[in-house]
């Protein structure tokens, strides 16, 4: 929930290695990444994650933990250095009395020359009593420095409330945070205000949403986590909705970024969820989400997610909610399209021909092709195997890839092609060499391996990746 306004499957197997120039102009291998690739999830048993890229450089993480006992934090230089970065413990629960109870959905913010912890937190013998507090960091290093207890928020009302975040926008510092407001039976609703200090808000908030709709009230009647992302003249608020489990979901907030944002008018709310569990994918429960850019500044959406259904006792105690990533696109009217949860693996690509801008490499069902449809159908992942190859695995088919049969490209669960990843043909993007020789292109729209004599096949066999 941060501020983003500018912040293998064992089943394939490799139908060969070696790749010839026989299918026309031969592309220059393109050098392996020497450091670890980014995979989901990208770190176990952390639920309601927050990633951003503060401008030391560095990525920062902190969530929930299992216990609900403790305050953590990690850092790294790459988004896949996560997974193994060293994490600290900045805090810990008192045995006793206030915030002794559950320590949830901390947020890390840089705010006026100082590191804050936004957390929520329960009493001992009452630990469901969630109120929000502050620890205040007194040195730059926020896995090392000395962490105080600043405050407790001051909100309008004495009641359950949780998952602060805090943006800029326009000159303006916001908190946005979930309440359960006396008189409204819901468990939690959305509120904004602009912060006067670090603990108290400059005037009464604005009540953005009531959860109501059936995907809102699924077990709990729940509005919680905003995300805020600040793009393409707009303000996005995600959030999540309903209970914990594999009914947790994600709907989205939008206003014009000239609007008022005080004002309950300026505020749309999605009429359906923008991101739900995906039986295809294996991702359950997704939710509670953050915003961040990767190592190339392109936006990434982060969320967790469990990958079963099933669950024993209260999901709350369940200790699987794993932090994931991956790429966040756009609609053509510019509004985020969250698709699916990505699953198990490497982060996934889109594949945009350089002579077919707009249309992508999918796969719907056993067919590939090249053209528009469900962003989810034009995601591949790019799975590296021995001697600088590639296979290509639709995320809504795990444990599938691309195959060569006769020119043809199908998808296959066994003997998948392993394509020779080149510099694209075309001068710019990539390309993918068969083992025959050809390369991986379209013609008209139908997905092929064949010869690339010429600029116009050139281009057709080259993808921008995005």
């Amino acid at each position: 929930m941060t501020n983003f306004d500018p912040q293998p499957s064992r089943r394939i197997l490799l139908a060969g290695a070696g790749a010839l120039g026989l299918g026309g102009l031969a592309g220059e291998a393109l050098a392996a990444p020497a450091a670890a690739p980014l995979l989901n999830p990208v770190v176990r048993q952390r639920a309601d994650a927050q990633v951003f890229r503060h401008t030391d450089g560095y990525y920062y993480l902190t969530g929930s933990v299992p216990e609900y006992d403790r305050l953590i934090v990690r850092r790294s230089r790459t988004l896949a250095g996560l997974a193994t970065a060293e994490e600290a413990v900045i805090w810990r629960r008192p045995t006793e009395g206030k915030l002794g109870g559950y320590i949830w959905a901390p947020e890390l913010h840089w705010l006026d020359g100082a590191w804050h912890m936004y957390f929520a937190a329960g009493d001992k013998g009452q630990p469901f009593r969630i109120r929000t507090y502050v620890l205040r960091c007194e040195g730059r290093n926020a896995l090392t420095g000395a962490w105080s207890l600043l405050g407790e928020v001051a909100t309008p009302w004495d009641s359950f409330n949780l998952d602060s975040t805090i943006f800029h926008h326009k000159g303006v510092r916001w908190f946005c945070w979930a309440q359960k407001e006396p008189g409204i039976e819901t468990n939690s609703n959305l509120y904004l205000a602009p912060m006067a200090t670090p603990l108290t808000l400059a005037r009464p908030p604005v009540r953005l949403t009531v959860p109501t709709l059936d995907w809102e009230v699924r077990g709990f009647k729940v509005a919680e986590a905003p995300a805020v992302l600040i793009r393409n003249g707009r303000v996005f608020i995600a959030y999540s909705a309903s209970a914990t489990d594999d009914r947790y979901c994600l709907g989205l907030l939008t206003a014009d970024a000239d609007a008022d944002l005080m004002a309950e008018g300026s505020w749309t709310k999605s009429p359906v969820p923008v991101l739900v569990s995906s039986e295809e994918t294996g991702v359950w429960g997704p939710g509670h989400n953050s915003f961040t850019v990767d190592e190339q500044g392109r936006d990434v959406l982060v969320f967790h997610g469990r990958d079963y259904k099933a669950i024993k006792g209260n999901p709350l105690f369940d200790p699987n909610r794993h932090t994931r990533v991956q790429r966040l696109y756009y609609k053509p009217d510019g509004t985020p399209d969250f698709g699916v949860p990505a699953g198990a693996g490497e982060i996934p690509d889109r594949f945009s021909p350089v002579d077919r801008p707009g249309a992508f490499l999918r796969v719907e069902g056993d067919a590939v092709s090249v053209g528009a449809g469900a962003l989810a159908t034009t995601q591949l992942r790019q799975k590296a195997g021995a001697g600088g190859v590639v296979t290509l695995e639709p995320i809504l088919r795990p444990g599938h890839a691309l195959r060569v049969e006769g020119g043809a490209v199908v998808v296959a669960a066994d003997q998948a092609t392993a394509f020779r990843r080149v510099k694209g043909l075309a001068g710019k993007g990539v390309s993918f060499q068969a083992p025959d020789g050809g390369y991986l292109m379209h013609r008209d729209g139908v997905v092929v391996v064949g010869a690339a004599k010429d600029a116009k096949a050139r281009a057709a066999a080259t993808f921008v990746v995005s």
